[in-house]
């Protein structure tokens, strides 16, 4: 009888294959569990995941050496699956790893025999082959043939060691006519459908991990407009209605320290919203800080006869270091919940975390912002006085009708100055005060100071940020206009151009140097003090030059450069100004403004 055709031929291929299909079933129910679900392959992983690939793989290679076949002293076996499909999944350190398990095993315990080193050697060198192949070729990593290729070059060369190594030589021969074609094909066919069955997996799990994504992407988003306003009854009932309609899970419910928020779907006749948490589960996480998933009535610990809930998941809110509360993901007998529930629910109680804290960033952000704005306009509002009283003085005794109409402007004008009840105002509101502080130099300076305002038909209403553009033009007029003998002309112009307001300021007066222009455009303000208004206030009552003195201080240390820092503070640096000039040839300052609807 042929030795290939021996009776042991057809036995080993049926027993090989049988016992294959229960390691690649068996390999493929354990990658579905975690962590290892969460390991992927590559090189780029923690060490504790490429450890636990090494004994894991190096246990599939040791269960295919017992679920072989005992023949002459040796085993067919099914090693090379295991090792092969290691290295082409986890790279070199995984398929080396791999492999010297499963061959120190199958050379050092129990199984030995007189192909026990070539055997060895043989599972060593496939787990390497595989992983440096996976290494050089990422795109080949999971691709069957290529696992079917080594599986064939890898079995082939096994029998060869066996040939050379094995002794005596006879036997070598013998065993290897009997187990040659079942193991080559089997292992081969073996780590193909192994590699091909992972590469499904993996599939799978992207394609679950991008429906979960797209889930809580779509929650956020509807979710994201309530959320502002913080974890309230209202933004908590109508974030657990969006949570339920996506997920179809039996019940949601937010909770807030010791108060159930909201809870809709099934319960929701005794879990109420306004009362305190009724369930142990929520209590314990809420001390702990630990997501929960607990799969019975009892571990809910609700004690309402009847309650419909068989299973929850429970996951912290969290704002910086606090609890702020739960989400809570309810199941029924009829809608259990799962793991991917669990996931998806600790990826939108971080999700919804960021934003409550967020928010809460914000607003102290806007607080900051615009305490930082009435301290400027704080500062911005004395000077233009100073400078104002200082000119009605000057008219008091020789016209005083002419005093007293500047008084009235300059009434009209503090009026408006002074109501900081808006955070904006129309922009003919502010061009009114542009006027008012017009008039009272114009009375003081004559025709030294002339001035072009040029306002584009339907930017009356823009909201701007108050007293803005009066500190620009009163830049041109006193450091631009009024530096020369024969004075000159302030040109303000604004037109809308798109969803910006564009105003600029310009004169043809004295002009700046790039060091001028730039210590005005620096961001840091904070060499602006506010302890310079009562020191000028106070110089002010005690002499009329030491006032004028105090004054221009002042004004050299606000004005266009608060302005500046306004813009920025309110729009970004995006919306900072822009200065162009030159020493003796005028100063052009202009700016965007971004739509604003009236509040």
């Amino acid at each position: 009888m042929d030795p290939i055709l021996s009776p042991h031929v057809p036995e080993l291929f049926i027993t090989l294959t049988q016992r294959f299909g229960l390691l690649l079933a068996g390999g493929f129910a354990i990658m579905t569990f975690a962590p290892l679900d969460k390991v992927g392959p590559g090189r780029s992983r923690p060490l504790w995941a490429t450890a636990l690939l090494v004994v894991m793989f190096g246990l599939f290679g040791i269960l295919g050496t017992y679920t072989g076949n005992f023949v002459f002293q040796s085993f067919a076996n099914l090693r090379a699956m295991g090792v092969i499909t290691a290295g082409l999944f986890g790279g070199p350190v995984v398929g080396a790893g791999a492999g010297i398990i499963a061959a120190g095993h199958r050379y050092l315990i129990d199984v030995g025999g007189f192909s026990a080193l070539p055997c060895g050697l043989a599972t060593l060198s496939e787990g390497v082959l595989a992983g440096l192949v996976a290494w050089r070729f990422p795109e080949r990593r999971l691709d069957w043939a290529t696992a079917l290729t080594l599986g064939l070059i890898g079995e082939t060369y096994h029998m060869g060691l066996v040939l050379w190594l094995a002794e005596p030589f006879t036997e070598a021969v013998e065993l290897v006519r009997v187990i040659s074609l079942p193991m080559i094909l089997i292992n081969a066919m073996g780590a193909a459908l192994f590699v091909q069955a992972l590469r499904l997996q993996l599939h799978f799990r992207d394609l679950r991990d991008s429906t979960q994504a797209r889930q809580i992407l779509s929650i956020a988003n509807q979710s994201l407009t309530h959320l502002r306003s913080g974890l309230t009854r209202a933004s908590a009932q109508a974030t657990a209605e969006i949570i339920l309609d996506e997920t179809h899970v039996a019940a949601v419910a937010l909770t807030g320290g010791d108060m159930v928020l909201a809870h809709v779907g099934a319960g929701a006749d005794h879990h109420l919203a306004g009362f305190h948490v009724r369930t142990m589960a929520t209590r314990r996480v809420a001390e702990t800080g630990e997501p929960l998933f607990v799969r019975d009535r009892d571990s809910i610990g609700c004690r309402q006869p009847g309650c419909p809930l068989t299973d929850a998941i429970i996951v912290p809110l969290r704002k910086g270091g606090q609890i702020l509360g739960c989400l809570k993901l309810y199941g029924t007998k009829n809608r259990p919940l799962d793991h991917t529930r669990f996931e998806l629910a600790k990826g939108l109680a971080d999700l919804f975390s960021t934003q409550i804290e967020l928010e809460e960033i914000g607003i102290k952000n806007q607080l900051i912002a615009r305490a930082e704005i009435r301290r400027l306009q704080a500062q911005i509002n004395p000077h233009f006085l100073f400078n104002s009283l200082n000119t009605v003085a000057s008219f008091c005794r020789t016209a005083p009708g002419q005093a007293r109409d500047l008084i009235l402007d300059l009434a009209r004008y503090m009026r408006r100055n002074l109501d900081s009840s808006r955070g904006a105002i129309r922009l003919s509101e502010e061009l009114e005060q542009v006027r008012s502080y017009l008039v009272i130099e114009q009375a003081r300076f004559g025709d030294r100071i002339r001035a072009d305002i040029d306002l584009a038909p339907g930017t009356a209403d823009w909201l701007i940020p108050p007293l803005l553009i009066q500190p620009l033009v009163e830049n041109s007029v006193r450091h631009g206009i009024l530096a020369r003998e024969e004075g000159g002309l302030v040109r303000l112009s604004a037109h809308a151009d798109g969803d910006h307001l564009l105003v600029t300021v310009e004169d043809d007066g004295a002009g700046m140097d790039d060091d001028t222009r730039n210590a005005i455009l620096a961001p840091d303000a904070s060499d602006l003090s506010p302890r310079t208004v009562p020191e000028a206030q106070a110089d002010l009552y005690a002499s009329q030059a030491c006032a004028d003195t105090m004054v221009e201080s002042l004004r050299d240390g606000i004005g266009a450069r608060n302005c500046n820092q306004r813009l920025m503070q309110m729009y970004g640096p995006s919306y900072a100004m822009r200065i162009d000039s030159e020493p003796g040839r005028g100063t052009r300052v202009s700016f965007r403004i971004p739509r604003q609807q009236l509040q």
